[in-house]
C-alpha cells in the first residue's frame, strides 16, 4: 500500500474514496493523527497529516517513531513523504519541487531509532532514501509537466526557527541543495520499518543566504505551499494510479542481519514493543 505523509500545508485528500479513517495506538505513542484510508483509482492508499489538522504540532514535537510505526500498521510498504523546504542553490527556484537523494543530519534530541532497551540494530543509512521510489516519484511529478529537481541533499535542522545568515552558507558550503525540519528521523525510522521512503520537497523560498531575496518569513512561505498544494494533490493521483515501483535496493529486509542482540535475551516487554516492526526475526 502506498502511504503519503503530508507535511505543511497538506492536511487532507480530498481525491480519497471509501474512506476509513484509523485511530491506530502504537507501542510508541499515538500518531500526529488519525491515519485515513482509502481507494484512488481503485488503488488503496493512506494519508497522515505530519503537522496534524490545524497545523498544531512544531517540527520538533512531532512523533515521527508512532507515525511511521502507525503507518506500517495498517499495511503501508511505500512511504512517501511531503515537505516544505527551503532552497539553497539558485537554480532551485520557490515553487518549484525536489526529490532529494541525501540527508545531512542537524536535528538534536529526536528519537532516532524503534530500538534499544535490550535490542540493537544497525540498519544501512548509505542511501536514506529508496532509489527506486524516488525515480518513481520524480517520473510522476514530471509527467504533470512541473518543475523537478531529482537527487541533492536535505538538510533536516532542529527548528521551529528558520536558519541563521551563516548557518545557511555554511549549508551551502557543504555543498547542500535544500533546508527543512522534518525529513529526519523519519527517513531513519522508516529505513528499521523496512518500508521504502522517499520525499517530495517543495521549494517555498530561498532561506536566508540570498542577497536579492528577503529573510524567509511565514507569510511568504505559506502563499507558495498556497499554489503548489494543488499540484501536489496532482502528484499524488498521479502515484496512485501508476504501476508501483520495484525496489531493487533491500528496504524491505533492511533489518536482515542488522538486529546484533541475540533475540533469545531480549526481554519480553521489548520484544512486544518492537513487535510491529520485527516480530519475523524473533
Amino acid at each position: 500500500m502506498l502511504g503519503i505523509i503530508g507535511g505543511s500545508g497538506l492536511y487532507a485528500l480530498p481525491a480519497i474514496e471509501h474512506v476509513e479513517r484509523h485511530h491506530v495506538a502504537t507501542p510508541f505513542g499515538l500518531p500526529s493523527d488519525s491515519i485515513v484510508s482509502g481507494r484512488i483509482a481503485g488503488n488503496d492508499i493512506a494519508f497522515l497529516s505530519r503537522h496534524d489538522v490545524g497545523h498544531r504540532l512544531a517540527p520538533s514535537e512531532i512523533p515521527y517513531a508512532a507515525n511511521v510505526c502507525a503507518m506500517k500498521m495498517v499495511g503501508v510498504t511505500r512511504l512517501v513523504s511531503i515537505s516544505a523546504v527551503g532552497s539553497l542553490r539558485e537554480r532551485l527556484k520557490p515553487r518549484s519541487f525536489v526529490v532529494p537523494d541525501q540527508t545531512i543530519d542537524r536535528t538534536v534530541g529526536r528519537r532516532r531509532s524503534f530500538f534499544g532497551d535490550g535490542a540493537v540494530a544497525h540498519v544501512s543509512l548509505a542511501d536514506p532514501f529508496c532509489p527506486e521510489l524516488s525515480c518513481w516519484l520524480a517520473d510522476c511529478a514530471m509527467a504533470g509537466g512541473l518543475s523537478v529537481s531529482t537527487g541533492g541533499t536535505y538538510v533536516c535542522i532542529e527548528g521551529p526557527q528558520f536558519s541563521t545568515r551563516a548557518e545557511s552558507k555554511l549549508f551551502r558550503a557543504w555543498g547542500a541543495s535544500i533546508v527543512g525540519m522534518t525529513a529526519l528521523p523519519e527517513a531513519r525510522l522508516a529505513r528499521e520499518a523496512e518500508l521504502c521512503y522517499a520525499c517530495l520537497a517543495m521549494v517555498t523560498d530561498y532561506d536566508v543566504w540570498h542577497a536579492q531575496e528577503g529573510p524567509v518569513n511565514v507569510q511568504g512561505v505559506l502563499e507558495n505551499l498556497a499554489v503548489m498544494t494543488d499540484a501536489v494533490q496532482t502528484i499524488i493521483m498521479t502515484l496512485a494510479q501508476r504501476p508501483s515501483h520495484v525496489c531493487a535496493s533491500g528496504c524491505a529486509s533492511a533489518l536482515e542481519g542488522a538486529i546484533v542482540t541475540n533475540t533469545e535475551t531480549i526481554g519480553r516487554d521489548t520484544r512486544k514493543r518492537l513487535d510491529p516492526i520485527a516480530s519475523r526475526y524473533w
